[in-house]
């Protein structure tokens, strides 16, 4: 039987559809000729864990392919060793490999390396594309931009337009954060516990993150993030301490008012004013 192997990750304007590459691959084969498709939409390149894809070793496993067809190379794996051991599973059950945008004979040795070159290529340009993107997202943070995700509690996002640009920063959300200027009040200075600041929020109905239910862990969470902080010497000294990186010299955090602090995975940022 043949398969026909087709993946998207997302929809984009320069992406391939799905059906499009199921329909490059039926034109492959004589008028006629049964074919099994199996479609994963969603799901990334950098992996094989992917449900249709799974179905589809499972049926080499078994015996039900004699070969496999898809649009490109990369729809089936980016990675060079999941590719290695996919060949390696198809010549062990007999199973020829095609591509409509790539011809190899994947039953020759010439055929295999040239295979295991284009791998390495799509690898090597998968890893630099997310080198691009990581430094680009600790770039955008140093300048004070928000980069994505739910504002943390208290604030709110708010877009400016710049010589760059639009841009999207944080501001006082006037909703919640005056009950985040309690909850670190309470803490710091009235020296209540979590479990009471969430018991005192839940009595006066006061909701918390996403409309729930206060409980210490929450309480805990909010002042943990250092979004509220404002930045100093001495908070850079705490942040360092505990084995936090920073981008930003002391001299940014000392005497400078109104600026907050972003906390990128293990790096530290400081924040537009």
């Amino acid at each position: 039987m043949v398969a026909i192997y087709a993946r998207q990750s997302i929809d984009k304007k320069d992406s391939i559809f799905i059906d499009t590459q199921i329909e490059l691959c039926k034109r492959q084969l004589p008028d006629g000729t049964p074919c099994v498709v199996y479609p994963d939409k969603g799901y990334s390149g950098s992996n094989i864990n992917r449900p249709e894809f799974q179905r589809l070793l499972e049926d080499v496993k078994s015996g039900k392919i004699d070969r496999i067809i898809t649009y490109r190379l990369d729809r089936i794996s980016r990675s060079v060793l999941d590719f290695a051991n996919l060949v390696d599973l198809f010549n062990k059950h007999g199973v020829s490999f095609n591509s409509t945008q790539e011809q190899f004979d994947t039953g020759t040795p010439i055929g295999r390396a040239m295979l295991t070159i284009v791998m390495t290529f799509a690898q090597l340009e998968r890893e630099t594309i997310q080198i691009r993107i990581r430094d680009n997202y600790y770039a955008r943070g140093k300048k004070g931009m928000y980069l994505g995700g739910p504002p943390p509690f208290g604030f709110r996002k708010t877009e400016i337009r710049t010589e760059q640009g639009r841009l999207k920063l944080l501001e006082p959300n006037p909703d919640t954060v005056e009950t985040l200027v309690r909850i670190f009040r309470m803490y710091g200075e009235d020296m209540m516990s979590l479990c009471a600041i969430a018991k005192q929020f839940n009595s006066e109905a006061v909701w918390a993150p996403k409309g729930s239910h206060w409980d210490s862990s929450k309480v805990s969470r909010i002042l943990r993030n250092p979004a509220a902080a404002q930045s100093s010497a001495e908070l850079y000294h705490y942040y360092r301490s505990r084995g936090i990186r920073f981008t930003n010299d002391i001299a940014d955090f000392a005497g400078v008012a109104a600026r907050g602090i972003h906390l990128l995975r293990r790096k530290c940022e400081l924040a537009a004013p």
